[in-house]
């Protein structure tokens, strides 16, 4: 049996409405939520203003960015740096890392232990 060849054409038309309905989604999402919420980052406590306020992102609490109730419940802003570093932290939870990660030992290694021994030799040479 031969393999069929995918239509290019067809999944590209496939990838650009899947795109395209993202990206509607997200508009109106995030601009029901700048609406709602003051234009602070959730977490830093920076504040926007219309120079800057594309830097400020919608971050969805259950990480599902399907879930967008009419009440913003799911939503927060968070800034840039906040945001990324929230959906760092949520991956390091998804492999086990993080907060949940077996202590490391101290370190024993003690680079300075013979230091007072090479200086009492400079000063006596």
């Amino acid at each position: 049996m031969i393999a069929k060849k995918p239509d290019a054409a067809r999944l590209d038309k496939i990838v650009a409405d899947a795109r395209r309905a993202a990206d509607t989604r997200e508009l109106g999402y995030r601009e029901r939520s700048l609406k709602m919420y003051p234009w602070i980052c959730g977490r830093c406590m920076r504040e926007f203003t219309h120079a800057n306020v594309q830097q400020l992102t919608v971050h969805h609490r259950d990480h599902n960015h399907n879930n967008n109730p009419p009440d913003g419940s799911n939503w927060e802003l968070l800034c840039l740096y906040c945001h990324d570093n929230e959906h760092s932290r949520y991956l390091e939870a998804d492999r086990g890392a993080g907060l949940q990660a077996p202590e490391m030992q101290a370190a024993t290694h003690n680079p300075f232990a013979a230091l007072a021994g090479l200086i009492k030799k400079k000063d006596a040479g």
